[in-house]
């Protein structure tokens, strides 16, 4: 677990702090119409709700806000964590939020083809346990993906093509750079989702972009019309500080007479009728007291592509002889687990430089970088954690015929030795061997480091049940590099990556890999590419993006889990609204896509519980007795009808800052 000496070096730091300031970073936001203020926790249930939503992560504060909306459905969400935290809001201190309490510290089982320098050939798997989800645990990039990965979700999925899935990107989008926000074709504002770049980077932010441009790559917006390309990442910050989707879509809109929230809500299982086939009702532990409400509507699982699985095999629903082997009645069986997707990654690249440019911790966590930031939310402290810069990029591998690069890369100013070895070895679970035989010489020094990451990995893996008690961690078999294309295609974009580190750019910085031969690999020769898979077996790094165990797809796919609605086959009153809807994994970053989720699957509840009986007639608000076809309702229509119900909620606490 980390501490918060480890955090901001000596405890006399925050006892050397004026009263005033303490006072300040804890209790100023603590007003009750303050956007951003702190969550009320909700202590006494009702009998039952209009919705259940399970997990206030990424895509479950989206839903959680939206239906809320509708002043007469009560929801009420569940999250097994509390509310986020003043270190949690700070951008440049990401790396020690990883192993604590906000964290469900989940590990992978042990892979026989990767992560083969972390302890017990396990790779980390960090997923946030907290308001906000892993929006509180991320390096807040926003990134949409590629076009044409919803294209190829729509071919079986009616309604999740590009085209009718950007709307709701830019429906929750506040862009605040103003070269960014001027195309509204692709960018909004007003939305609850502040998006900007970071104002503190680097010098070594324009090398890396610089040097892309050298190499015939345009500095675009990769959020945009074209994808393939060099960009300053865009970030989920606000004013210098995390904007996580507790921030952005749940505080703003707690005080809401219908909208209930339960922080330290663990939830056991989701109670199914075995006869209907009905989703009725929710179990869950609060402080030692087992609670069941019941949902009147629907339940929203928004627990993650772990948890959700997990939920759902608790419950009875998944592969009939994987609940059969724990003893667990079966609701339905579907793949439940199955099709699990990671973006992977070589972790372990350094590049050393003359310059004073590195972020490194002596250098950038100390007082005056703490009280810039708690005072003016600038300086080191208002960086994404050293990530600065994104790219997209195209290996001999990637489909000639348009825009569909296969390797992103994260540019960031420093590399796992710049803290000293005090934390990121940790974070990555690396091995003490490996890590003071290679990376021990380079702590402390001036680095940089570019992650080839793989955007559309072949290789597919599981969650499974270690046991039907819902406190254990879930199996997490992710089966990298199972399919070997995943591994030639990451050699090529660790050549592309040393490749942009000869560029002028980057040797007027002096710059220069670090040739050390990497432990395990001393077999091969080196720079050969069985030298570099060799490399990338060892230092796997996960990129936290996991996907796809709930698969959407359409009625008869024996792969699928969910409809392109997201309601679960089989089941009714029960739909799952997460990342792991995804049939393929997007080409970028997921957080975003993961918000776009929640907003899309919004509307579709509210389409299938509004009905508009006639032309002249008021919408109404049913309990479930009435079928709805929404396929009869013009868009037009069903638009004028969200509107109107939306309308009729208004609340003292929707405004933003």
């Amino acid at each position: 677990m980390i501490t918060l000496a480890q955090i901001f070096g000596p405890l006399s730091l925050w006892a050397s702090l004026p009263s005033f300031l303490l006072y300040y970073l804890f209790y100023s936001t603590f007003e009750h119409n303050d956007p951003e203020g702190p969550v009320k926790d909700t202590k006494v249930f009702k009998t039952e709700y209009d919705f259940i939503i399970i997990g206030a992560g990424s895509a479950g504060a989206v839903v959680a806000n939206r239906l809320s909306e509708i002043s007469n459905w009560r929801v009420l969400i569940l999250e097994a964590g509390g509310d986020e935290t003043f270190f949690s809001d700070i951008p440049g201190a990401v790396q020690f939020l990883q192993r604590t309490d906000i964290d469900w510290q989940y590990r992978t089982v042990t892979q026989s083809g990767a992560c083969l320098a972390f302890n017990d050939n396990k790779c980390n798997w960090p997923r946030g346990k907290i308001l906000g989800g892993s929006s509180v645990l991320n390096y807040m990039l926003y990134v949409r993906g590629n076009k044409r990965d919803y294209d190829s979700w729509a071919v079986d999925n009616p309604g999740w093509s590009y085209d009718e899935v950007l709307p709701y990107f830019i429906k929750s989008e506040d862009n605040r750079n103003p070269y960014i926000a001027a195309n509204k074709k692709y960018h909004g504002t007003g939305g609850y989702l502040t998006v900007q770049e970071p104002s503190y980077t680097t010098p070594m932010l324009n090398a890396f972009i610089e040097g892309g441009v050298e190499m015939g790559y345009e500095n675009n917006d990769g959020n945009a019309e074209i994808q393939t390309g060099f960009m300053k990442a865009q970030a989920t910050v606000r004013r210098g500080s995390r904007c996580s989707t507790s921030k952005a879509f749940i505080r703003p809109v707690r005080n809401r007479r219908n909208f209930f929230i339960s922080k330290h809500s663990h939830v056991h299982k989701i109670v199914i009728d075995p006869n209907t086939k009905q989703a009725t009702a929710v179990r869950f532990e609060k402080k030692g007291r087992v609670y069941e409400v019941k949902a009147n509507k629907e339940i929203i699982l928004s627990a993650g592509s772990v948890n959700s699985p997990q939920i759902l095999m608790l419950s009875g629903v998944g592969p009939a002889d994987h609940l059969k082997t724990l003893g667990i009645p079966l609701m339905a069986d579907l793949p439940v687990g199955d099709n699990l997707q990671d973006h992977i990654a070589l972790g372990g690249m350094v590049f050393t430089i003359d310059k004073p440019f590195g972020f490194l911790d002596f250098r950038y966590f100390t007082f005056p970088t703490l009280l810039n930031w708690t005072i003016n939310k600038s300086g080191p402290l208002s960086s994404l954690g050293g990530c600065e810069g994104l790219a997209w990029v195209n290996t001999r591998y990637a489909d000639a015929a348009g825009d569909f690069p296969d390797i992103e890369f994260h540019f960031v100013a420093g590399a796992p030795p710049s803290d000293g070895g005090n934390v990121i070895r940790y974070n990555h679970g690396v091995r003490d061997d490996i890590w003071e035989e290679y990376y021990q010489p380079l702590e402390n020094k001036d680095v940089w480091q570019l992650i080839p990451m793989l955007l559309r990995p072949q290789s597919t893996g599981t969650i499974r049940l270690a046991s039907n008690d819902p406190y254990a961690a879930p199996l997490i078999d992710p089966q990298y590099f199972s399919n070997e294309q995943d591994l030639n295609v990451l050699i090529e974009g660790t050549k592309i990556a040393l490749a942009l580190s000869k560029t002028n750019a980057f040797q007027k910085m002096g710059t220069r890999f670090y040739n050390k031969i990497f432990p395990g690999c001393k077999s091969h020769t080196p720079w050969t590419d069985a030298y570099w898979g060799c490399f990338i077996r060892h230092y796997s790094s996960t990129i936290y993006h996991p996907a796809g165990t709930c698969k959407m797809g359409k009625t008869g796919d024996p792969s699928a889990v969910v409809d392109a609605r997201l309601r679960v086959y089989g089941i009714k009153g029960l739909r799952v609204v997460d990342c792991s809807i995804m049939p393929n994994v997007v080409s970028g970053n997921t957080n975003a896509p993961a918000i776009m989720i929640g907003e899309k699957a919004s509307d579709l509840i509210k389409e299938d519980w509004l009905v508009q009986k006639s032309d002249d007639t008021v919408s109404q608000q049913l309990n479930g007795s009435l079928p709805i076809d929404v396929n009869k309702f013009s868009a037009r229509k069903k638009k004028k009808l969200l509107e109107k119900e939306t309308l009729t909620f208004s609340t003292q606490s929707d405004s933003l800052s």
